[in-house]
């Protein structure tokens, strides 16, 4: 029988809920407790695969090919799982399976409501994780903030959980924010009261709080946390912020949360092993040389845009020994002619993926300055596509090379709509997603980088390669050195004569780890550090 730690938060938003919940599951799995995740979002949208990141932030995909929300990318890489789409539930998606329920007949006539239709639909969604992993403890974070009207469903069904699984079986963590008083010089509890006390109203007391802050927590702001929130002294644990996410396990392990949390639900774990962990970590905060990438986007301006990517480099220089150094180039000030300026001195360029024709010369322009200037380049899926196009342009000298996406009218469409996606109408959840295979052409880098002959990675895109300029783009030097088994998608791309210049179509930043980065993010990074810096290496002018 599973048990169940539902995780809730205060005050504000972004208070680090998914970072706590991650770092929970880590401190569990430490002690061979085997732990799967759940994010449920109160949100109307079915899944935020057609949402703006500037409102969403990334979208992270599941091996079954579900897009969901970037949380999911945390527990995944702290708790070292392949999550499925059971692990992301929204309104959009409850709400559908309720009123569809009711348009066959299901509910015999009666009335549909919130209680019990909703919550009991709710409840069902976390209990299938449950069934689907057949873990000890599922960890559930619900979105939002205490107090949201869209989450008074979410808080409701978790509320009933404790009475229907047994109080010993389910354990309340609430993650909230102490702000500070600047002309005080104080920590403020009040927000934290009342947001408990908005829990307690709806019928939860939380067992645990985890309290965020930027400033160091003093025993009397723990103390009084406990006497107005009814939560045991060594229940109030601080949540300093940290130099880096990684270190968040190893804070609430040394609070005594770990400890708490099996003696709460009755856990048997065996000795603590968070010895790898700690190694990384200590090794994430020590001084190191650092490599500049240059990570060319068109959402640059919000970061959790990139937040995979952005880790995956990390994870790379790391096992690199190395400090990356991230140097956010948006895409759209690469379209000015001179602004390549822009570029110099970095180790190396990636393209990440994004969809629109909007900045999309400026990928190009990066594209092109990696090839002329032999700076390694990793392309993923738009960044694969926009380094086709750029060397389409140069191989068949025809400046109008482009994807049909961004030029429905291009004479030379080198990208393409996939075939399957030509009738499609409905945007939602009709892409190429999830997890495919990949047969590597042996002797290439991207082989090297892999160093197995089948690869398995996780897409999401709508267009590809098209075949028909195939053998005229490697007749010029382009290879293509990832292809799906039947021969007929082109899934890797490098230049024969560069360095290191490689894309793909898919997504390999979802399958990084801090202590086992991916292999082409660890190849690139590796390429990268052996770049000569601006002044010594040759630069030649943009063609």
């Amino acid at each position: 029988m599973s048990k169940y730690i539902f995780i809730t938060g205060g005050v504000v938003s972004s208070v680090g809920k998914g970072i706590s919940v991650a770092s929970i599951g880590r401190i569990l799995k430490s002690r061979a407790i085997t732990v799967s995740v759940q994010k449920l979002d109160p949100y109307l949208n079915v899944d935020p695969g057609t949402m703006s990141p500037y409102q969403h932030g990334e979208v992270f995909v599941t091996q079954d090919g579900a897009e969901t929300d970037l949380d999911l990318g945390h527990y995944e890489r702290f708790i070292d799982v392949d999550l499925t789409s059971a692990s992301n539930a929204t309104s959009g998606q409850i709400y559908s399976e309720v009123i569809a329920g009711e348009r066959r007949g299901d509910f015999l006539g009666g009335t549909i409501q919130v209680v019990p239709h909703v919550t009991n639909e709710i409840k069902r969604r976390i209990r299938e994780v449950a069934r689907r992993s057949d873990a000890s403890v599922i960890i559930v974070e619900v979105g939002g903030t205490v107090g949201d009207i869209e989450g008074l469903p979410f808080l409701e069904a978790i509320r009933q959980m404790r009475n229907e699984e047994g109080r010993d079986n389910v354990l309340y963590i609430h993650v909230t924010f102490l702000p500070h008083i600047g002309t005080t010089g104080e920590l403020k509890t009040k927000p934290t009261q009342h947001s408990v006390n908005e829990l307690r109203r709806i019928g939860i007391q939380p067992d645990v709080i985890l309290c965020r802050s930027d400033h160091e927590i003093s025993q009397g702001i723990k103390d009084k946390i406990s006497l107005f929130c009814d939560v045991d002294k060594q229940a109030v644990i601080p949540l300093v912020t940290a130099g880096t996410i990684y270190e968040v396990p190893l804070m609430l392990e040394d609070a005594g949360l770990g400890d708490l949390i099996i003696k709460r639900l009755g856990l048997e774990a065996k000795n603590i092993d968070l010895s790898e962990w700690r190694r990384m970590v200590e090794k994430l905060k020590a001084a190191k040389e650092p490599v500049s990438i240059a990570l060319v986007g068109k959402y640059v301006e919000l970061q959790d845009a990139y937040y995979s990517v952005r880790e995956a480099l990390c994870h790379a220089a790391l096992y690199h020994n190395r400090q990356v150094d991230i140097k956010w180039v948006h895409s759209e000030d690469l379209q000015t002619r001179g602004n390549e300026r822009l570029l110099k001195s970095v180790n190396g360029i990636i393209v990440p993926g994004g969809f629109g024709h909007r900045g999309i010369e400026g990928m190009i322009v990066a594209a092109n300055y990696a090839r002329q200037n032999n700076i390694p380049y990793l392309g993923l899926c738009l960044g694969m596509q926009v380094m086709t196009i750029e060397f389409g342009r140069y191989a068949l000298r025809n400046e109008r090379a482009n994807s049909t996406e961004f030029d429905p009218q291009t004479p030379c469409p080198v990208i393409d709509l996939l075939p399957e996606q030509k009738d499609v109408d409905v945007m939602g959840g009709t892409m190429r997603l999830g997890t495919y295979p990949c047969h590597l052409v042996p002797g290439t880098r991207a082989a090297r980088a892999y160093g197995t002959d089948v690869i398995y990675e996780r897409h999401r895109h709508r267009f590809e390669f098209n075949n028909e300029y195939r053998k005229q783009l490697e007749e010029k030097g382009l290879v293509c050195s990832g292809l799906s088994p039947d021969n007929q998608l082109v899934e890797i791309v490098e230049i024969k004569d560069h360095p290191w210049m490689v894309a793909c179509q898919f997504h390999p930043e979802f399958r990084s780890r801090p202590n086992r980065p991916h292999p082409l993010f660890a190849s690139f990074m590796a390429a990268a550090t052996e770049t000569l810096v601006e002044g010594t290496q040759v630069t030649l002018p943009i063609k």
